[in-house]
């Protein structure tokens, strides 16, 4: 079973951040709230989402400024702009600082679902190459390709935990941020050094970084 889609709301309106909750965790999301930039920001720095809706209005850090932070960290979940600065000025600013849709307030519920549902396709049918100690990792197919040419089959559970790790290499992982984004559906943290030992068997121990005390990260020859 796949897990839920995770998506960052980021709204600073109280009753209309709680109303978007109920209504997308009807739809079958994963909903992280955050009520102001700087949470936004960090929300989106530490968590993998499949699509951030962020308003533009929001404390601390506006808006655009989150985005352009993401985009400048190598973020690139989707993002749809709600805000209710609609003149087609505010829109093109939006999408030419990184986001790949605006939505006016007041919006109609049935279009911005629909518009979430897009982007989610969009991302599903975008299979990058990640590149990682020795070689690259095609999320596709859940293989690596070594520098030698010679090819490595991954299990699912094997290409997702490789994939978390290399999509934000500079990053350390604890073993419960692991265990709760890659492995959803266990209870017991020893799992994530189980499939860390499988990979390091398949793949070499350089793969995979020990930072004793903390956790893991994607090895530093990447």
């Amino acid at each position: 079973m796949s897990p839920p889609p995770r998506i960052l709301v980021a709204e600073d309106d109280v009753r209309l951040a709680q109303m978007l909750r109920n209504l997308l965790a009807g739809e079958g999301y994963a909903v992280t709230v955050a009520h102001d930039g700087q949470r936004a920001l960090h929300e989106g720095l530490t968590n993998e989402f499949d699509v951030l809706l962020l308003d533009r209005g929001l404390p601390a850090i506006e808006g655009l400024d989150v985005l352009a932070k993401l985009r400048a960290s190598g973020v690139v979940t989707p993002v749809l702009i709600l805000s209710a600065l609609g003149n087609p000025a505010d829109r093109v600013e939006g999408l030419d600082r990184g986001a790949e849709d605006y939505l006016s307030k007041p919006f109609d519920i049935d279009e911005l679902l629909a518009r979430l549902r897009v982007l989610r396709r969009r991302l599903a049918s975008t299979v990058p190459v990640l590149k990682i100690p020795g070689g690259t990792l095609d999320t596709g197919s859940r293989s690596v390709t070594r520098r030698d040419g010679q090819i490595v089959a991954l299990s699912e559970r094997e290409g997702d935990l490789l994939e978390r790790l290399a999509r934000r290499s500079e990053q350390v992982f604890t073993r419960e941020d692991l265990l709760v984004t890659v492995f959803a559906d266990a209870d017991d943290a020893g799992v994530v050094d189980t499939y860390v030992h499988y990979l390091r068997k398949k793949l070499g121990r350089d793969i995979i970084d020990t930072v004793r005390g903390v956790g893991y990260r994607l090895g530093r020859s990447a």
